[in-house]
C-alpha cells in the first residue's frame, strides 16, 4: 500500500469515527421536541417522577433505573429545570448526532441558566430527552422579559 494509500485509509476511518448529522428536523418535530420538555417541567411541577421519567430516552431510564432515583437526581443536581420560574425556548441545535433544544431558564432566585437538551427521536417518531447540561447564564435575566419568555405553569 502506498503511503498516499494509507493515508486515505486513515482519514477514511477517522472519519467513520464522527458522529452522523441529525436527521433533519421539521416544524412539526420542532413542537413535538417543545411539548416533551414542557411535559416533563410540568411533570416535575407536580412531582409526579413516573411522567417525567416516562419521557427520559431509554439510556437515561437504564442510567438511573427508575422514576424516583430519576426524580432525585433531578432535584439535586438540576434545581432551576426541577423548579424554574421561567422557561423560554430559544434554538434548536441540528449540528450534532442529536439535535439540542436550547432553552432558558430562570430559577426561583432569579438566576438564569442555559439548558441544553439533546433529544432522541425513537423508531415509533416520538422524540425523548436524551440528557440535559445546565449552565449559569449572564445577563439572560433581560432577554427572557416578556413576551419573549412564557412563565410555566404547573398542570
Amino acid at each position: 500500500m502506498t503511503r498516499l494509500a494509507a493515508f486515505a485509509a486513515l482519514l477514511l476511518s477517522i472519519a467513520s469515527l464522527a458522529p452522523p448529522p441529525a436527521a433533519a428536523v421539521d416544524d412539526a418535530d420542532r413542537g413535538a421536541i417543545r411539548e416533551v420538555i414542557e411535559a416533563q417541567i410540568a411533570a416535575f411541577g407536580r412531582d409526579d417522577a413516573a411522567a417525567a421519567f416516562a419521557l427520559a430516552a431509554p439510556g437515561i431510564q437504564a442510567k438511573f433505573g427508575d422514576a424516583e432515583a430519576f426524580a432525585a437526581m433531578v432535584r439535586t443536581a438540576y434545581g432551576p429545570v426541577y423548579r424554574p420560574a421561567e422557561v423560554s425556548f430559544r434554538g434548536l441545535d441540528e449540528s450534532g448526532a442529536l439535535p439540542v433544544q436550547h432553552v432558558l431558564i430562570v430559577d426561583a432566585d432569579g438566576a438564569a441558566w442555559l439548558a441544553r437538551y439533546p433529544m432522541q427521536r425513537r423508531a415509533d417518531g416520538r422524540w425523548r430527552i436524551a440528557g440535559c447540561v445546565l449552565a449559569p447564564w449572564d445577563g439572560a435575566r433581560a432577554a427572557l422579559s416578556p413576551p419573549a419568555a412564557a412563565r410555566m405553569e404547573t398542570l
